[in-house]
């Protein structure tokens, strides 16, 4: 068996390898290529491009990285004459994604999307559109069954993921013992997004935010930092002013013991909110996406945590108000209820 798969981010990347995982256990000589990142690379999959290489998001930087995507597509589609794959699996990463399912069905491979775009909250019409490109959805939340299934659309409800791959962290103790971490002081969590895009425009406040609280509250700061990103990177944004201890592959350890995190908008917010712990949620992009994104997003909220919920459980800060001062005074709020 011959599989092309397509995951464009970190979360693709950590859904992707527990598919990669399974198919190799299931047929060992299956071939498997793509775009990937590191996880999927260890679970057996051979990386035609990583992820680092297309990890930019919005309109505007879109356009600047046309020639880039332009390469790439160009590419995979000339992968598709020459090594002919049984099926192509894409994961999430609509922009890029829905763009390749078009190249595929002109070629007459089977398409299989996993993890639906979210085209319920910014163009509910376009699924109408999927129905010519898309063999099968598997989607991993239960209200978007009828959303496919009302268009005609072959679609599965096969469970979120993120329920497969939670490990047991470590208790409170073991935590502040390895990093350092005074067990009697709270811990700020800090999760600043997987893309540098991301991260330039969103850390540095997250980082204001935490220096203040640590002088109000002598708070621990620990940074999840994204297996897709250098510590190196993040480290650039420190001042040295104040302890931050970046920490990379321990992201569940510092969702359950933190007393409370600051996340960038995306899976992060599910995963937190899994471990019930206290969370503003944050995004900040630029002006132009932004304005462009208003235009098109139908729903209330941005964080998957509320959106799954049904209604607004964690704050939200969105651009202009993703500032320091604003953040840490959200933050203050919360931590003055939370017990260490």
């Amino acid at each position: 068996m011959r599989v092309m798969i397509v995951a464009g981010e970190a979360s693709g990347d950590l859904h992707g390898a527990g598919v990669v995982r399974e198919l190799k256990r299931r047929q060992p000589g299956c071939d498997l290529f793509g775009i990937g990142g590191d996880k999927m690379h260890a679970a057996g999959m051979e990386l035609i491009y990583h992820i680092r290489e297309l990890s930019f998001m919005g309109f505007w930087e879109v356009l600047q990285h046309l020639p880039v995507i332009r390469s790439v597509e160009r590419t995979l589609a000339a992968l598709l004459v020459a090594r002919r794959p049984d099926v192509l699996l894409l994961i999430d990463y609509p922009g890029f994604n829905l763009r390749f399912a078009r190249t595929a069905s002109r070629h007459g491979i089977k398409i299989l999307y996993y993890i639906s775009p979210q085209v319920w909250a910014w163009n509910p019409g376009r699924v109408r559109k999927m129905k010519s490109l898309i063999d099968k959805m598997l989607v991993v939340f239960p209200f978007e069954i009828d959303i496919y299934r009302k268009e005609g659309i072959d679609v599965e409800f096969v469970g979120h993921p993120l329920l497969e791959i939670f490990d047991s962290p470590v208790s409170r103790d073991e935590f502040c013992k390895r990093w350092g971490f005074d067990g009697q002081k709270k811990i700020l969590g800090l999760f600043p997004g997987s893309r540098r895009q991301e991260v330039e425009r969103i850390f540095p406040a997250m980082l204001g935010a935490a220096r203040i609280l640590h002088a109000e509250y002598d708070v621990h700061v620990a940074v999840g930092v994204s297996s897709a990103l250098e510590v190196d990177f993040l480290r650039s944004f420190l001042r040295d002013d104040f302890p931050v201890r970046l920490i990379q592959h321990a992201t569940h350890d510092i969702m359950k013991n933190a007393d409370l995190a600051i996340v960038t908008s995306g899976t992060a917010t599910l995963e937190t909110g899994y471990f019930q712990t206290p969370m503003i949620i944050v995004y900040k992009t630029s002006l132009l996406t932004y304005l462009i994104g208003r235009l098109f997003v139908r729903i209330k909220n941005i964080g998957l945590v509320n959106i799954v919920a049904g209604r607004k459980i964690v704050p939200e800060l969105l651009q202009s108000k993703v500032t320091p001062k604003r953040v840490a005074k959200e933050a203050s709020d919360l931590l003055g209820s939370v017990s260490a």
